[in-house]
């Protein structure tokens, strides 16, 4: 009996449909990093923080808040770049 997935015209015609599914399944899941961008600049705010006060409180939440804030402007920044 023959085997169609054998064939090489059959292989031709798989290949493209799972070319056209695989480029629409992909363009769905990007993913935002916004949320990634925000920690990264909380944290990088912390430590600047931190050894710009030498230990201060104050300073450490000062910073974690401009840090996360960058970094949030940073990431939508990054998502508009992107979707274009």
């Amino acid at each position: 009996m023959p085997r169609s997935h054998h064939r090489k015209k059959h292989k031709e015609h798989l290949r493209q449909y799972q070319q056209n599914h695989e480029g629409n399944s992909s363009a769905g899941k990007k993913g935002k990093v916004t949320g990634t961008f925000s920690i990264v600049g909380f944290i990088l705010g912390m430590a600047v923080g931190y050894f710009a006060s030498n230990g201060a409180i104050t300073w450490i939440a000062a910073g974690a808040a401009a840090g996360g804030i960058a970094g949030y402007f940073t990431g939508l920044y990054f998502d508009k770049e992107g979707t274009r």
